[in-house]
């Protein structure tokens, strides 16, 4: 696994009403810091990806339907440069995901129904100075093809 790629299973806590998923709590080992919380979406087979943050950690789960996320280590001075690391989570396989800095990521809805992400970001987003840096999904120099595989 990349080097500073954290994760963390989560577990429903189920009752006759429904149930529970803890994300992420303040006395968790994987927090830092609170930035903020946000959703998106991508509808099935949608790439969202590349992308970069140079002073942000970022705190991936899915509360609906499965993604593919991809990180790949681009950092000059990590043990794991060029390593690529690929999850598959969601509903059948619920986990938190900490992204360091630097690491490149994107993630990809898989199956029939989009995926729903939440990030929980030690930062909050920048609208005039955004920490974030965008790679072409399908033109770069990562070492990775988005393309399903079938077998």
């Amino acid at each position: 696994m990349i080097d500073g790629v954290e994760l963390k299973s989560l577990k429903f806590i189920p009752d006759e009403r429904g149930f529970v998923m803890e994300i992420l709590r303040s006395d968790d080992p994987i927090f830092e810091e609170f930035g903020q919380v946000y959703l998106t979406v991508a509808y099935p087979g949608v790439v969202k990806g590349w992308h970069y943050h140079r002073r942000q950690t970022d705190l991936f789960s899915v509360i609906k339907g499965e993604i593919k996320l991809v990180l790949y280590d681009q950092r000059g001075d990590s043990p794991t440069r060029g390593e690529i690391d690929e999850f598959f989570i969601g509903e059948k396989n619920p986990l938190l995901v900490r992204i360091p800095p630097v690491v490149v990521h994107g993630f990809k809805a898989v199956g029939i129904e989009p995926g729903y992400v939440i990030n929980c970001p030690t930062l909050p987003y920048n609208r005039e100075n955004p920490d974030e840096y965008r790679i072409d999904p399908w033109e770069n120099n990562i070492p990775y093809d988005w393309a399903r595989r079938e077998g």
